[in-house]
């Protein structure tokens, strides 16, 4: 499933950033790290540029407007 790429995708970024932050990695190995991170950075956001767009879908009034309003990640 889609989300379940998304979640593995989003936590081996969150580890190679780890990894990168511990500066214990050779140049040549950050390097590679780095690009391997810059990929999973690139589909997560995909993922999520999709998410925006189905939700804004889901969003449309019975006229067929877009009722858009501003997302609050505090609320909910």
């Amino acid at each position: 499933m889609a989300i379940d790429k998304f979640e593995a995708s989003l936590k081996k970024l969150e580890e190679i950033v780890t990894r990168l932050e511990t500066g214990s990695l050779s140049l040549e190995d950050s390097l590679k790290a780095f690009e391997e991170g810059v990929k999973h950075s690139a589909f997560c956001s995909s993922r999520l540029e999709d998410a925006e767009r189905r939700v804004e879908i889901l969003l449309k009034q019975k006229d067929g407007s877009l009722k858009r309003e501003p997302f609050d990640a505090g609320e909910g």
